[in-house]
């Protein structure tokens, strides 16, 4: 197999030392010029006065929550301001476009350039054997999907993924008709990121979210930053470690980069009030080893029980005996286990890591937040299970400033699992549909993400749909995710913009443009809103202030009953009043699901409601005895095998998810590339290679042979052994089976790969 290619549209790559702050003038610069050069001056007012404000539209960047109470009249930030630019683009392509370049010529472009062509305006349809996308009508093109569903011999047959950004309303209707038709195939993009967090959670405190409010930060003692870089993937989150420090509390860091946004912050909106100070957020930051997560904790722990023995801490010892099981288990883990080997693992001295410690026997109230740094790992359950042990030995679940906070990517992935999108539905939310809707929903488990993957390339699986997203560039091991995708018989995908996803597709295939977030949604003379969820358990509106990009587009609730219409030919149910006044579908979801009473009332508090959190609300715990867990968790083998370096994949600042916005990484220095590895200065003269060499970088250790070539060697501040890649672009070299135990997650975190000269 031939390695994977830098696109021929790719410039060459420059590099500076790395920043020491985020945000501040060249946020308010990038965002300005990002802003105005997509939408122009009146449309970019209009937009982000608007965005994340009461009675205004839920920012699709991420799932940060809004301030309850009073908010800034700038509830933004750069990335955010970037997404809703991008959405909204005065850029428009249809079937001219399409007319115009082939898709096998498309293929050879970047997701950058791709990204910037514009909105998709009209539905279009590549028929069998065609290397063209044409346009179709709305309803022949429901038709074709409807009939190639219903030739299926069994609805396990067909795939229904789903993207995080659906809104509440839009992702129920689409697990309804995914159930009505017959299969609990709903994979999401949760199963690539945190679902280990759902997964740990839910073991340990009987809940698979966050326990903390955004208030919480205010009054915590103690933050520590895990496995994430919130500076880029979630930069409104940098306002609340601000608070945090301004009021007395210290922050952790842990993480194989040092990243801008955690050292220092410049509020962008301080600039109004005349104050040029940075705050200094990172107390410390533990440069930990790829992996070395689970180590780094049982030090943290160890070191806290020998100071309880000591008399110097004290465990929170009503909490424990009152409120858990298994803490003799843990403690006995933490007993047995050396210091050679926790140094070893997590790479960080015992001097650092008992400092750390120290940092949480001093704190009465201690947050702990991660990303997919932690979840991507063959263990990655586990290293969500060992921070609730560290939360668990304080009491810090249940009470102010304090609890498990996972934060997410998406800014309606955590409402779309509340709305049913799972693959492994429990059978009172089966039996509450059903009930609901006369019909017997299946109680079969269907497909995960890599398990959808696998059957779709074992031919099991013969039809593709995905409401939003860009699959193709999301998930793991691309060529195998391309072979499987182009063995189906139908692909469709519904989108807003030009994407990877549209380029790689089933005999024929179908882009069905639908309507944005920023943009309004008209149904039988009125306006409509969506609700979402955020991090925190928020559900809040969300109501788009913009012209639709064109009259062509429709809504996806719309989209989603059109094609139930055509499929189920009207049994049951009567999706035509369901989406005729969306109050309809808020109705059904509060008799279907627990926490929505009076959803149509409580939805217009300009706040929104939180849902029900039972270790938040009261300190109880949905687990099997009624009690959170300890749980006892062995730390990985993380050492390399002779030649290899781990790799694992990030992001750059200028990128959201797989939407390439431009091309330079601004807090890292990196310039003009994203075909670039982070490698410490050390292993490149190790292994023999020179800063600004082209190498080939191989994955083979499965006994699989995967490549992506034209890589540029960059020296960064990266503990030995470990590399650091951009995502999507190394994604073709995650192995398919490579995920973490429990959750099935791909572990794009940790993969060993080696070099050759390119």
């Amino acid at each position: 197999m031939k390695g994977h290619r830098a696109p021929s549209d790719k410039p060459k790559s420059r590099q500076k030392a790395a920043k020491k702050s985020a945000a501040g003038v060249p946020a308010i610069i990038s965002t300005t010029k990002h802003s105005i050069g997509k939408m122009g001056v009146i449309k970019s007012l209009k937009t982000l006065m608007t965005v994340n404000q009461k009675g205004g539209f839920d920012c699709p960047g991420c799932a940060w929550p809004d301030p309850d109470g009073k908010r800034t009249k700038f509830e933004f930030c750069e990335n955010g301001a970037k997404a809703v630019a991008d959405e909204a683009m005065r850029k428009k392509i249809g079937s001219r476009f399409f007319s115009k370049f082939s898709i096998s010529e498309l293929s050879l472009k970047s997701d950058y350039w791709l990204n910037k062509q514009g909105r998709l305006v009209e539905p279009l349809y590549k028929k069998p054997n065609s290397d063209f996308y044409e346009k179709i009508g709305w309803d022949d093109a429901f038709e074709i999907i409807g009939k190639e569903l219903n030739s299926l011999n069994n609805p396990n047959d067909a795939i229904f993924y789903t993207s995080g950004r659906t809104s509440n309303e839009a992702a129920f209707l689409y697990q309804l008709f995914v159930r009505s038709y017959g299969t609990n195939n709903l994979p999401d993009c949760s199963n690539m990121c945190h679902e280990s967090s759902g997964a740990g959670l839910t073991e340990t405190i009987g809940i698979g979210k966050g326990t903390v409010t955004l208030e919480d930060f205010d009054n915590a003692s103690l933050v520590v930053v895990m496995g994430q870089n919130p500076g880029t993937n979630h930069p409104r989150m940098l306002s609340a470690l601000e608070s945090t420090k301004k009021n007395g509390g210290k922050i952790i860091h842990v993480n194989p980069l040092p990243e801008a946004g955690l050292v220092r912050f410049k509020h962008p909106q301080d600039y109004l009030k005349l104050s040029f100070k940075s705050t200094k957020l990172a107390d410390l930051h533990l440069a930990v080893k790829i992996n070395g997560d689970v180590a780094l904790m049982k030090g943290i722990g160890k070191y806290l029980l020998g100071e309880n023995k000591k008399g110097t801490y004290s465990f929170d010892e009503n909490f424990i005996s009152s409120k858990t099981n298994g803490f003799e288990e843990y403690v006995s883990s933490l007993e047995n286990t050396n210091w050679e080997k926790i140094i070893q693992s997590s790479g960080i001295n015992r001097e650092l890591i008992e400092k750390a410690g120290k940092m949480f026997s001093e704190s009465k109230s201690i947050i702990i937040c991660w990303a997919m740094g932690l979840t991507q790992h063959k263990n990655g359950v586990d290293n969500v299970k060992e921070t609730v042990n560290l939360l668990l030995m304080g009491g810090n679940i249940g009470r102010p400033g304090a609890g498990v906070c996972p934060v997410r990517g998406h800014s309606n992935v955590q409402g779309d699992r509340t709305m049913g999108i799972w693959e492994k539905p429990k059978k009172s939310f089966l039996d509450s549909l059903g009930k609901r809707f006369d019909f017997k929903p299946p109680l079969e488990h269907g497909y995960d993400t890599v398990s959808a993957i696998k059957a779709m390339y074992e031919g099991e699986a013969k039809v593709f749909i995905g409401l939003g997203g860009n699959f193709i560039s999301a998930t793991p091991d691309t060529d195998f995710t391309a072979k499987a995708i182009r063995k189906t018989n139908l692909s469709v995908q519904i989108s807003t913009k030009l994407n990877r996803s549209h380029l790689v597709t089933g005999k024929k295939s179908l882009i069905l443009p639908c309507l944005g977030r920023t943009e309004i949604d008209i149904v039988n003379g009125q306006k409509q809103f969506v609700s979402v969820e955020n991090s925190m358990g928020v559900v809040h509106s969300s109501q788009g202030n913009l012209k639709p990009a064109s009259i062509n587009l429709k809504s996806e609730p719309a989209i989603i009953a059109g094609i139930a219409n055509k499929t189920l030919k009207g049994k049951n149910i009567d999706w035509n009043y369901l989406i005729s006044d969306y109050n309809n579908i808020r109705n059904a979801i509060e008799d279907c699901i627990s926490g929505f009473e009076n959803y149509n009332s409580r939805i217009l508090n300009p706040s929104g409601f939180y849902l029900p959190n039972p270790p938040k609300d009261s300190q109880s715990f949905s687990t099997s005895e009624g009690k959170a867990n300890f749980s006892v968790n062995e730390i990985p083998d993380n050492n390399n095998p002779k030649g290899y370096l781990t790799m694992m994949t990030i992001r750059s600042h200028d990128q959201y998810n797989t939407t390439i916005y431009g091309l330079d990484d601004r807090y890292r220095g990196i310039k003009g590339n994203r075909y670039v590895v982070l490698m410490n200065e050390k292993d490149i003269t190790e292994l023999g290679f020179t800063p600004g060499q082209k190498v080939k970088i191989i994955s083979d250790f499965d006994g699989e042979y995967r490549a992506v070539e034209g890589f540029t060697i960059m020296t960064y501040q990266i503990p030995l052994g470990c590399i650091a890649t951009y995502f999507p672009e190394a994604n073709p070299l995650v192995p398919i089976g490579h995920v973490a135990l429990k959750s099935n997650t791909p572990a794009s975190k940790s993969v060993f790969v080696r070099f050759e000269n390119n």
